[in-house]
Parts: structure tokens; C-alpha cells; sequence
């Protein structure tokens, strides 16, 4: 299992979206719901998209489709530190993970 950095800006669905995407390499809401792997609603997973969108890890292909980003790729192998005061990358070598109070996991 991969440890991963997820912001404080960032709730369980958007890993699930990522998941998605990272498998499926592109899709919009209405594919993802459909699929019964992202179980939100399509509005829900709109929203989270453009603010994954907001912060680089999936990009608008345009008429509501999507794909993952390799800042996206590099969240979901545990490369990337979303939380916003931190640096994008994470030393994974060296790393003895977050203290109290950092940066949450999340599987």
C-alpha cells in the first residue's frame, strides 16, 4: 500500500476519481458514477473535479471529460504533497511520514 499526502483541501472522493482516472486514463462524472468505483453523485464528482483541476492533478479535456495529470499520478504513488504549505515532492527514501498535526493520510 502506498502512502499517500493528501492536503487538507482533499476528501476521500478525490482518490477514488484519481483511481479512476489513473485506470481508466480518461472520463467524465456520468462514466465514473456509472462504474459504481467513484459512489458519489454526478454534481458531487463534478465539483471535486475542478478543484482537482484547480490544483494540477487532472486536466479538462473539454465537453466533460477528463484524464489525470502526471502530478496527479505522482499523488497516487505517494510522490506528491498536495497540502498546500508543503513542497510538491516528498523525499519517499527518507520519509518517516507526517507528524501530529502535518499532513493526513489517506487510503
Amino acid at each position: 500500500m502506498v502512502k499517500r499526502y493528501s492536503g487538507d483541501w482533499m476528501v476521500l472522493a478525490d482518490d477514488r476519481i484519481l483511481e479512476y482516472l489513473y485506470e481508466e486514463e480518461r472520463g467524465a462524472p456520468t462514466d465514473m458514477v456509472k462504474s459504481g468505483f467513484v459512489r458519489y453523485s454526478n454534481s458531487y464528482v463534478s465539483q471535486r473535479l475542478k478543484k482537482l483541476e484547480s490544483h494540477g492533478l487532472v486536466q479538462n479535456l473539454g465537453r466533460g471529460l477528463y484524464t489525470i495529470t502526471d502530478r496527479g499520478k505522482k499523488y497516487l504513488n505517494g510522490e506528491l504533497n498536495t497540502s498546500e504549505d508543503a513542497p510538491d515532492e516528498v523525499n519517499t527514501q527518507m520519509d518517516s511520514g507526517p507528524s501530529a498535526g502535518e499532513n493526513h493520510e489517506q487510503a
